[in-house]
């Protein structure tokens, strides 16, 4: 057994744990394997072990990635999220190539984002990032505000808008932990009462994925814990 596939296992029984403590399926809960930093044989790798949908922070680099492993994997059936801060001059890029996008927080992106994905693919699967505990340097739209920009983008051709994704501030202990993952469990709850039909609530990574399911997270976004800590940045 690899160690990623040895970690893959681990950070899964982990998750079904999580799920009997709360008392939730673990069939509710989707893991989101965040490959960032890492090239394409971890990837590979992981998809051997059975791992089928990918994050990546940095859209060229996991454009890149998506290229490769479609020559090393062709037959893996294999989900793309770009969960990192997004930029006007990189939607094209996103729409183009990711299924996913779970960091929108302004209808500008949103909007980019629906002009430019290809016909020929599906609906580009969107969530909204919330800043559900206020950090003043964190992306993510403002829980006054998210009403408005969910119907504006639940309106647009060519997305399907799945939900929410909320990265808090760390915080020590379960108790702690559930606090903002509860907010944004409101949040979503609230989207829900409205009229909107959201099925994704993507929150929890390494540290706080227990919390997270606890507090009824849908998808949760695993990174060090299945490929071991970040290569050192190259100089």
């Amino acid at each position: 057994m690899t160690t990623i596939e040895a970690n893959l296992l681990t950070v899964r029984q982990r998750i079904d744990h999580a799920c009997k403590l709360a008392g939730r399926d673990v069939t509710q809960v989707t893991l989101l394997a965040v490959s960032k930093t890492f090239g394409p044989e971890a990837v590979r790798a992981a998809v051997s072990a059975g791992q089928p949908a990918f994050g990546e922070n940095y859209v060229q680099e996991g454009v890149e990635k998506i290229l490769a492993l479609r020559e090393l994997a062709p037959d893996a059936a294999l989900s793309w999220h770009c969960i990192g801060p997004l930029q006007s001059n990189k939607t094209r890029l996103v729409a183009e190539h990711f299924d996913w996008v779970q960091s929108v927080d302004r209808l500008k992106i949103a909007q980019r984002l629906s002009e430019q994905r290809p016909a020929n693919l599906p609906p580009l699967q969107v969530c909204l990032q919330v800043n559900v505990d206020g950090g003043a340097n964190k992306s993510g739209v403002e829980p006054a505000e998210l009403p408005a920009l969910a119907e504006a983008v639940a309106q647009l051709p060519r997305l399907r808008l799945r939900g929410l994704m909320c990265i808090p501030e760390p915080a020590e202990g379960l108790a702690a932990q559930r606090v903002a993952f509860d907010r944004a469990r409101e949040l979503f709850d609230a989207l829900n009462q409205s009229g909107l039909a959201l099925d994704t609530l993507s929150m929890g990574m390494s540290d706080d994925l227990d919390a997270a399911i606890a507090s009824g997270s849908t998808l949760v976004r695993v990174g060090r814990a299945i490929f071991g800590s970040r290569p050192p940045a190259s100089s």
